[in-house]
């Protein structure tokens, strides 16, 4: 940050994503696409380029080729000003063994820090999709002196036990303890019917984390995790603060985007986040110019529309060639839907092709899939639960380039 304190931020990208399959078959859970024209590690980069952290190592570990390629063309710095964008994949530093933990991950790449010797160290997640300027998580930090800070975003109570879950102390910002999926958490003592969720985000003083990471280190017991480890040894210290995401303003929102953030670790939730793209009214926007989501730009045409094909309540990226019907649908660069096709609240990405007459309905297809003429994907959903990946709310999902039946 030029003129204020030296950051670091680090990326925790190592996560395998089981939750997600198929579309982790064959990559990294950051490196997954994300609305027509992202992957998800796109939104944490974004934040954090926008938020002026200029020098980002993203720690890696499961199938990262595709996420390293991502970075390595997309996020391109100015090298003359010393700021970067790098992929660190794991690199048993510390002896032949991978990561145990996104602790582990930490201490074992702390020569990043060293490198850089910052006042600070941001560590994000890479998994989730929303908009955050990390500068006013920061300004907290240091005004209240913390050791470590966490983001926490306000849930209704009942749904505490699907999330780790942040009790402040009387003051609201103290944190009294964490507590993993509870089913009788606490409310905050300003909202009872409301409890803060982790986001997965952290702030700490650079002595801090590595006093913490080192003693964690040596604890057999520990399993090494920064939310499961870090944070509840420096809570017992009292070191450890809340940031309210609610609190968190950036330009160009709007009272309707205020606020979001989504853990898209399951086919649903991945499937719900697209939904929310595409109404009149985004409930999560895209095209908010002023805090712009940066990716890599296919070079493609325009999408085409011909023979009366038609897209409605939809998002439909450079390449596509539509000559059915699509609607409630986000189609990836260089989708092709044939004549007589129907594609219905799905998800397709880059290069699937819907043969003619098929049909297609509440399906994520992956890159590169060829719907024969005439087939169905998530219209037969009995038959499909079979065929295919189906989740818990019926959405039918199919890998990268499987065959369809």
């Amino acid at each position: 940050m030029r003129g204020g304190p030296s950051v670091l931020g680090i990326v925790l990208a190592g996560g395998e994503g089981k939750r997600l399959m198929p579309l982790t078959a064959d990559r990294a859970k950051p490196a997954v696409p994300f609305g027509g024209a992202y992957r998800l590690v796109d939104f944490v980069l974004s934040n954090l380029v926008n938020g002026d952290v200029m020098r980002i190592c993203v720690l890696t570990q499961y199938k990262s080729h595709s996420l390293d390629r991502h970075i390595t063309t997309t996020w391109r710095m100015s090298n003359l000003l010393g700021n970067y964008v790098t992929s660190v994949p794991a690199q048993q530093r510390l002896g032949p063994r991978w990561f145990l933990g996104s602790a582990d991950a930490i201490y074992q790449s702390l020569n990043l820090i060293h490198d850089e010797n910052p006042d600070y160290v941001m560590v994000f997640g890479a998994d989730h999709v929303y908009r955050m300027d990390p500068r006013q998580m920061l300004r907290q930090h240091i005004e209240r002196g913390a050791g470590a800070t966490v983001a926490g975003i306000r849930i209704p109570r009942a749904q505490a036990s699907d999330f780790g879950i942040i009790t402040p102390a009387a003051d609201g910002v103290t944190v009294e303890q964490f507590l993993e999926k509870p089913t009788d958490a606490p409310g905050l003592p300003d909202a009872p019917d409301q409890v803060y969720a982790s986001m997965g985000n952290y702030i700490f003083t650079t002595k801090t984390l590595l006093d913490a990471l080192r003693q964690d280190a040596e604890n057999d017991q520990s399993v090494h995790d920064m939310g499961g480890s870090i944070l509840p040894s420096l809570t017992e210290l009292g070191q450890v603060h809340v940031y309210d995401f609610d609190q968190n303003h950036v330009p160009g929102e709007t009272s309707r985007d205020h606020g979001y953030w989504r853990d898209v670790g399951t086919l649903d939730a991945y499937y719900d986040s697209h939904m929310d793209l595409i109404s009149i009214h985004p409930v999560f926007n895209l095209y908010n110019r002023e805090w712009p989501l940066y990716t890599h730009t296919v070079q493609l045409p325009p999408a085409k529309f011909v023979a009366g094909g038609i897209a409605s309540e939809s998002m439909v990226a450079p390449g596509c060639i539509i000559s059915g019907q699509v609607t409630q649908s986000v189609l990836s660069p260089g989708v092709v839907v044939e004549e007589g096709a129907v594609v219905q609240g799905s998800i397709l990405h880059d290069n699937v092709r819907i043969g003619r007459g098929a049909v297609v309905r509440r399906a994520i297809l992956d890159k590169n899939i060829v719907v024969p003429p005439g087939a169905t994907v998530g219209v037969n959903p009995e038959r499909d639960r079979e065929l295919y990946h189906a989740s818990p709310n019926g959405i039918i999902a199919l890998g990268k380039g499987q065959h369809v039946l």
